[in-house]
């Protein structure tokens, strides 16, 4: 597609990364020549994350549903499908770029449509949960979810190994195109003398899936504060309480970018993560990282970070005393860590996705 086409219709949700995805994304491609129109799914935006949408040119439109991981049952999911349909035909958008795939299996939309799995409950079960079965609202979600991906002229994931996690789950003939998350750095400023003597974490917390337990522990074995920002209760009712470590509430990105750059130990203990926008802005910030050994991480970053194993909270503590004390090694790993993170930026993730936007249009074309 190209900006002769213009009207991209953009699903949202104003809970969580997705929102930060979508605006990022939408202004990116208004900068080069694109409408971006975002139908806003489950609680709606507050006023700052309104004011924060219209300063990037972006539209919104509060649809009105909730997204799958909050829905009652599978009918209001299709419904949902079937108002955004409608949406999009009466906007006449020239594409659909869905980031809520499970959307799609209310049938055919009235133009191209990328769909973009940026998780999934069954990827996300296997990774946390393994071979225990399903329980039944995990399970019509899942349908749901695989029935939209599969409706989509195309479907993209953040990363190759989540990627290849989804083709396998699914039994998909193909893994989905790769169009890689992306960040701008915050602006220049003088870095502290000497990085940070803390650690600190951030992302939904009361996400089972983000392993904070682990990390909770090791924190009572380490010597200097440990925090995490972010929320502790999701709007599903998940909730996570924290013992050893000093939870920071949920802070603007103003607060964020100052904390990361004090340049503290960053953590991800994740057990499930298919790119993990927190760890590329700390990596941004010049912090150096200990993530949790899993593929996602290791496809991103290489040897520039520390790994640990995801439940052993004895070496993830062991790892941060390393850094905390080794200041060379320290360094250079944060060096590192901003050196990939370099490629992980707006206008890469604008690109690729133009480039899985063509994909959806051709595909369209032979319906």
């Amino acid at each position: 597609m190209t900006s002769a086409s213009r009207h991209v219709l953009m699903t949202a949700d104003a809970v969580g990364g997705v929102w930060t995805y979508a605006l990022d994304l939408g202004a990116a491609l208004g900068r080069r020549g694109y409408r971006v129109t975002l139908a806003v799914l489950g609680p709606a935006p507050n006023e700052a994350q309104r004011a924060d949408a219209a300063e990037r040119g972006l539209a919104v439109h509060d649809l009105g549903h909730a997204p799958d991981w909050l829905a009652a049952d599978a009918a209001a999911v299709k419904k949902g499908g079937r108002a955004l349909a409608r949406l999009a035909a009466r906007e006449t958008a020239d594409l659909l770029h869905l980031n809520h795939p499970a959307l799609g299996a209310a049938g055919p939309f009235p133009c191209p449509t990328l769909a973009v799995t940026h998780s999934c409950l069954a990827t996300w079960w296997q990774a946390v949960r393994g071979g225990e079965p399903m329980p039944g609202d995990f399970r019509w979600r899942t349908a749901l979810h695989e029935a939209g991906m599969a409706a989509a002229d195309a479907l993209a994931a953040p990363s190759a190994a989540f990627a290849e996690a989804t083709r396998r789950v699914y039994g998909f003939g193909a893994a989905p195109l790769v169009v890689p998350n992306g960040r701008d750095p915050a602006p220049a400023a003088a870095e502290p003398a000497a990085p940070a003597p803390s650690v600190l974490t951030a992302g939904r917390l009361w996400d089972e899936g983000k392993n904070l337990a682990v990390l909770d522990r090791a924190a009572a074995r380490l010597p200097v504060a440990v925090e995490a920002a972010g929320p502790l209760t999701g709007p599903n009712g998940a909730r996570i309480a924290l013992h050893h470590t000093v939870a920071l509430g949920t802070l603007g990105p103003a607060a964020l970018r100052a904390r990361l750059a004090e340049r503290p130990v960053f953590v991800s203990s994740a057990l499930y993560e298919p790119f993990g926008l927190s760890v590329l802005e700390a990596a941004q910030a010049g912090c150096a990282l200990v993530l949790s050994d899993i593929p996602t991480f290791r496809e991103l970053w290489g040897d520039a970070a520390l790994f640990v194993a995801p439940h052993d909270d004895r070496a993830l503590a062991a790892a941060v005393l390393r850094l905390l004390g080794d200041r060379a090694d320290r360094a250079e790993r944060a060096a590192a860590s901003r050196e990939r993170a370099a490629r992980h930026t707006v206008d890469a993730m604008a690109e690729a996705t133009l480039k899985a936007h063509a994909a959806a249009v051709a595909a369209f074309g032979t319906r």
